[in-house]
């Protein structure tokens, strides 16, 4: 492949292992998130925001549609603010809806215009299976759920222009979040192994490589 992708949330975990995957296929990847990519590449672009911010994450939008020709978009920046019922705060589902919803529907709505007038564009967004009900995730579920509905919308608007759009929804992934919460040999980690068919936790690139399907 050749082009430019964007890919929100690359510089650790699922997002960094996208990254490196669309690097491997030979595009220019532009990443955008608050911290600069790890990953060190010719090819790599990097433009720090906050996409939390509707502002920023509005002008990082405008200002990548007029630089680059981008033809590919990953949605991969999340929040996630655990609490129960009685524990979730009103800025917490704002701020989750933010960076999980709002951010990804800007960079949507701003790239799109570019995927129309060539015909061609190809859009994934990361959700969760956590969107099936997972204790202390209320704000996390809600907004995971936003990106399914959306994708679902955006297939039938966009189809006809010659984009698809997707989201992929992984379970539980062994990035350096979930090993620092679930350490290797805990109990806690075991727990989670335990409820998985294959008993085994995925790893990032097994969702780059979904996402590059």
């Amino acid at each position: 492949m050749d082009g430019v992708a964007v890919v929100t949330g690359a510089s650790s975990g699922i997002g960094e292992a996208i990254a490196q995957d669309l690097l491997d296929q030979g595009l220019t990847v532009v990443t955008l998130q608050r911290r600069p990519p790890r990953i060190k590449h010719s090819r790599i672009l990097h433009h720090a925001v906050d996409l939390a911010d509707a502002v920023s994450a509005t002008a990082v939008a405008q200002e990548v549609a007029a630089k680059y020709p981008v033809r590919y978009l990953v949605n991969n920046a999340g929040a996630n603010r655990p609490g129960s019922l009685e524990q979730v705060t009103i800025d917490d589902m704002d701020h989750v809806y933010a960076l999980n919803v709002r951010a990804a529907m800007i960079l949507i709505q701003t790239l799109v215009p570019g995927m129309r007038q060539a015909r061609f564009g190809r859009i994934v967004s990361i959700s969760s299976r956590a969107i099936l009900g997972k204790t202390q995730r209320l704000a996390y579920a809600a907004g995971k759920a936003g990106l399914i509905g959306m994708t679902r919308v955006l297939c039938l608007e966009l189809a006809g222009d010659g984009i698809t759009i997707n989201a992929v929804a992984p379970g539980p992934v062994a990035t350096e979040l979930f090993d620092n919460g679930h350490p290797i040999g805990s109990a806690k980690r075991q727990a989670v192994i335990d409820s998985i068919p294959v008993k085994w936790v995925g790893a990032p690139k097994d969702v780059a490589r979904a996402v590059s399907f």
